[in-house]
């Protein structure tokens, strides 16, 4: 990989963003956040948030859904398998989702839900009704918690936005329906396991950020230097990560960072949301950052990408993709199309090859 032309310094440790004054009412205090965040962004695309006011309620009842779920036997968990969803929701066991056509495995299992979609006439491949377990609270506590972090991620879509010179809607004018998807990560810990077994492996995330909450450490994150950098919890800290989409939208001002999680050193959880638009929302480099160089990426829509990255990751829809059941979105990009590894001109990046 290529990290000279990457636009991240060469950080040790993430940088500490106080996002509460982007709920402020008056505009001077959110543009002065919003500088902050635009420096933390450029730096290392990669950050702990702060002041962010997701309540510990809500967290709490989060993991106590997620140990509850995956406490159980595998049998009883298979019974919301993903791959029995239209919409990408379930649980996914261990070996399911491999990066690369790998052989390596992640030591993970996780569970996945979305935006709960009251339309079925707006269903989208990875937008609909969830499959939901019937442990008993799971709908709730899942459901509470994404609904306040949705909210957060419509202030950061905000805050975003004014950090890059944009009018404040921007974004979030497209936040109605979103493809925005949270994670149930559950890390096993296997003493006997090899040290370079990876959680889960080098990746950029496909959407605009991801607001992660994690219960221990794991998260190593590559600055530009090409060093991996360890992310130690922070304690009533999330940490928030640029993904591919933004990377589109901002011209390569903002650039996903590559991240993964090591071989765990006891069990672990986490929870990732990956912030989105709107399904069907086209994304391009925004005009008015194009003014000083030229559109360096492909437009692309929000949640076609999403969909094409995840056929590309997961052994189900990769089964439905060569029975010819499902189709790859037109112009779907190859994994890590974005980010450090592709710095020059992401314009050009390679269509993406059928799964083998």
């Amino acid at each position: 990989m290529n990290r000279a032309d990457s636009p991240h310094t060469a950080f040790k440790q993430l940088p500490v963003v106080d996002v509460s004054g982007l709920f402020a009412t008056d505009m001077t205090q959110r543009k002065a956040t919003a500088a902050v965040l635009d420096n933390a962004t450029r730096d290392a695309g990669f950050l702990y948030l702060t002041g962010h006011g997701i309540s510990e309620a809500a967290m709490a009842g989060l993991k106590g859904c997620a140990r509850a779920f995956f406490a159980q036997s595998e049998a009883e968990k298979q019974r919301s398998y993903i791959g029995n969803s239209a919409n990408h929701s379930g649980y996914v066991p261990m070996g399911e989702e491999r990066f690369y056509n790998s052989d390596e495995i992640d030591a993970k299992e996780a569970f996945d839900v979305g935006f709960e979609l009251q339309n079925p006439a707006l269903a989208r491949p990875m937008l609909g009704a969830n499959q939901w377990p019937e442990q008993e609270g799971f709908r709730e506590g899942v459901t509470h918690y994404y609904n306040q972090v949705l909210a957060l991620s419509k202030v950061l879509f905000k805050g975003f936005a004014l950090a890059l010179g944009l009018p404040e809607h921007t974004f979030v004018q497209h936040v109605n329906q979103p493809a925005t998807q949270l994670r149930l990560i559950h890390y096993f810990h296997n003493p006997e396991q090899t040290h370079d077994q990876p959680g889960i492996g080098a990746h950029t995330d496909y959407e605009f950020f991801t607001i992660l909450l994690p219960t221990s450490p794991g998260l190593q994150v590559l600055n530009g230097a090409g060093e991996w950098i360890d992310a130690p919890i922070v304690p009533g800290a999330f940490v928030v990560n640029i993904g591919d989409l933004m990377e589109v939208a901002s011209n390569g001002q903002y650039v996903a960072t590559t991240h993964r999680v090591k071989a765990v050193s006891e069990e672990r959880y986490a929870f990732p949301m990956f912030c989105n638009l709107d399904y069907d929302t086209e994304v391009k480099p925004l005009a008015q950052l194009t003014q000083d160089q030229p559109p360096r990426y492909p437009t692309v829509i929000c949640g076609e990408h999403l969909f094409a990255q995840t056929i590309q990751t997961f052994q189900y829809l990769q089964a439905r993709l060569q029975s010819g059941e499902i189709t790859l979105p037109d112009g779907a990009m190859a994994l890590s199309s974005f980010g450090h590894a592709t710095s020059n001109d992401v314009s050009a990046a390679a269509q993406v090859r059928p799964c083998n």
